[in-house]
């Protein structure tokens, strides 16, 4: 009967043995050993290096596990030496054992079988800490998570405020004013009568007012609030109503010089004062300088207000999400349980805020954005990052969050449309300035305006082609 006992039990235990070793235990005696790529750069990337040699030194040393950290430069290289890896091209580097990517990369590293499904790692209990909508944009197919938020971003208003104040305090405009597009519209249509009249000698030379870094963002964020997709069938929907709404909006004031069609980003033309405000990424906030240098070589301390994103009237609050997350590379189980325990600590409310909190990036637990966010705000010495994170709060909590679509020609679709879009009113501010030599303003608009029809033959061959 022991006989039969020991033999019956031994399979027993050894499943269990080896299940605890694969599943659950690590042996900080024998540590698992594993590479991690990530495209952070600056003061995210000195943060992470600091972060991750915590890590190393504390949970890490407790349970058994050493992370190796690479840096590669943007996401551009970094998506280029995943699917060279994934493909096993002749030099590839090996694959890590994590990895930040965004969700089109990661698609296709899931679709090759790569990806281990994250969720394996989290009890349903803790997944309920995080925004839903950050989990949301990582489960790629099949509903398995293949992309852990880490840091997120949206869209919001930079403005200078020491350029609009002064601005301000000689016409009716308010910053309240530019929670609207509408609002932004008139505010620079009325910021270039104002500065125009600031050299009276010298007839319509008034400055822009307002940049858009993605004129593509700004339609499908437009489109959402409006009620509508500005994609459809992964082509661009211009058949809506709220095509003719969106072209008018921006057609007629980047021909008349009231906001920027600039092949760069809006924080370039901050620093030289060229506009006032600007619609960017919330990434971007390290990128707005605390001096203003003017093309007469006068500098000027500056001040930024932060505002969320702004809604059309009659509108939804919605605004884009967007950033990168990490993913866990298949290997085996105790390497994908050694990720889980990192990614656990990683972003946990005050280890995840501390990361966040000088880049510009959004926290992804809710907690992080509740009560932590607000006693941080005391503590930030950036006053922009104070200003961003007041902002996104209240975006949190009273904005839907927009997760743009998958698919193969997407940046491809993206590009075409917004080198169309500046083209266009590019070419057509130059007819239009010269028509402004003889005739007033709205004649000249009439004389050159292309219609919400015509704009659409402009886009007909890249949507057929989409």
């Amino acid at each position: 009967m022991k006989k039969f006992i020991i033999f019956f039990a031994l399979p027993v235990f050894f499943v269990l043995i080896c299940g605890c070793q694969a599943g659950n235990v690590l042996d900080p005696r024998d540590p698992v050993i594993l590479t991690i790529w990530h495209n952070y750069g600056g003061q995210m990337k000195n943060t992470m290096d600091e972060m991750i040699d915590e890590f190393n030194e504390t949970v890490g040393a407790e349970k058994g596990i050493i992370l190796s950290v690479t840096s590669i430069s943007g996401s551009a290289t970094l998506h280029e030496k995943l699917i060279m890896a994934a493909d096993q091209d002749p030099g590839a580097p090996y694959l890590p054992d994590i990895t930040t990517a965004y969700p089109k990369t990661a698609l296709i590293l899931a679709n090759k079988g790569l990806l281990a499904d994250i969720g394996e790692q989290f009890t349903d209990e803790e997944l309920a800490a995080y925004v839903p909508r950050f989990l949301e944009e990582g489960r790629l197919k099949d509903d398995r998570l293949y992309v852990f938020p880490t840091a997120k971003s949206t869209e919001v208003l930079f403005v200078n405020k020491t350029i609009f104040n002064r601005f301000a305090s000689d016409t009716d405009t308010r910053f309240e004013d530019l929670r609207t597009f509408e609002g932004i519209l008139e505010a620079a249509a009325a910021y270039y009568e104002w500065s125009d009249k600031q050299t009276p000698d010298i007839k319509n030379d008034g400055k822009m007012f307002f940049m858009a870094d993605s004129l593509f963002n700004l339609s499908l964020i437009g489109y959402q609030q409006l009620g509508d997709d500005f994609l459809k069938d992964n082509r661009l929907n211009l058949s809506s109503p709220i095509f003719d709404k969106l072209w008018d909006y921006f057609y007629r004031s980047a021909v008349s010089g009231h906001i920027a069609v600039f092949d760069g980003y809006s924080s370039d033309l901050a620093k030289t004062g060229d506009i006032v405000c600007a619609l960017g990424s919330t990434a971007g906030v390290l990128f707005y300088p605390p001096t203003v240098s003017y093309e007469n070589n006068i500098t000027e301390p500056v001040e930024y207000a932060i505002l969320p994103y702004p809604v059309f009237e009659g509108g939804n609050k919605i605004a884009i999400q967007r950033g990168s997350g990490m993913c866990i590379l298949k290997s085996n189980r105790e390497k994908e349980y050694a990720a889980g325990v990192f990614l656990k600590w990683f972003t946990g409310p005050e280890k995840n805020l501390r990361f966040v909190s000088s880049t510009g990036y959004l926290p992804v637990t809710q907690e992080a954005f509740g009560e932590i966010m607000a006693k941080e705000i005391e503590n930030i010495i950036d006053k922009n990052i104070a200003e961003l994170f007041k902002a996104v709060m209240e975006m949190h909590r009273e904005y839907d969050f927009y997760i743009p679509p998958l698919f193969d020609n997407y940046d491809r679709l993206q590009k075409a449309y917004e080198d169309k879009m500046k083209k266009t009113a590019s070419a057509l501010r130059e007819k239009f300035l010269e028509l402004l030599e003889y005739m007033e303003a709205e004649a000249a608009y009439d004389e050159i305006k292309c219609t919400p029809d015509e704009a659409r033959k402009i886009f007909l061959e890249q949507n057929e082609a989409g």
